[in-house]
């Protein structure tokens, strides 16, 4: 069930990197199923602002990585698929580290709802916002703080960016009802794997963090190649 949650349509699928985490660590498949419906409305913010607002800055690759992974945690923590809690964040950015994965990509899984804390970038606050949105719930001093970078960047009013942010939200807030019945046609239990501990979530083989690493560092030499 893993595999369908990962590669039914119709959403996007998720990066190579995270779609191969999320398999090495036996994710629930209601995990990757939320992580893709959040990561395609992430793909529609950055697409947006991109064409909206190019001149903020924002890295799209590690945003889409970040709302990729975001919940990461719940892979230790898969009691919080179902109820309220915060043990993931911090848990899903120790997974990453000790994967591998370098700081600035790790971090995501820990800001995603702190987004009110200081020296946060406007890669999170895209992350956390993607992460509302997905379901329609509108948070007003996150989007603020969304349209104080955007206005910061551009030179423009304030309220002439909220416009036009508000406008492109209630849009994405529209296919909530879709992603939602998506997510929810999924199982919070991962599949046992024979010779699995009863406790914790899967550990990954020294090998498969060493590809997990090389596929990003691949992708970003890609990136800067190109």
């Amino acid at each position: 069930m893993l595999e369908r949650a990962l590669t039914e349509p119709p959403l996007r699928a998720l990066p190579a990197d995270a779609a191969a985490l999320l398999r090495e660590l036996n994710a629930p498949p209601r995990l990757a199923a939320h992580l893709r419906a959040v990561h395609d409305v992430a793909v529609e913010l950055v697409d947006w602002l991109a064409a909206h607002h190019p001149a903020a800055a924002f890295d799209r690759r590690a945003v889409l990585f970040g709302a990729a992974t975001h919940d990461i945690g719940k892979t230790v923590h898969p009691e919080e698929l179902s109820a309220p809690g915060s043990r993931h964040e911090r848990a899903g950015q120790k997974v990453l580290l000790d994967l591998g994965f370098e700081p600035r990509l790790a971090r995501f899984a820990a800001t995603h709802a702190s987004w009110t804390a200081p020296g946060l970038e406007l890669d999170d606050l895209i992350v956390s916002l993607a992460d509302k949105v997905w379901k329609a719930r509108r948070v007003a001093d996150l989007e603020d703080l969304v349209v104080g970078s955007l206005a910061g960047a551009s030179g423009r009013e304030p309220w002439a960016v909220f416009l036009g942010l508000d406008e492109h939200l209630e849009r994405l807030g529209s296919g909530a009802d879709s992603r939602l019945a998506f997510q929810n046609d999924y199982s919070t239990s991962a599949a046992r794997r024979s010779g699995e501990a009863r406790s914790g979530a899967a550990v990954p083989c020294v090998a498969a963090r060493r590809e997990l690493r090389s596929a990003w560092a691949a992708a970003e030499g890609g990136r800067s190649g190109g």
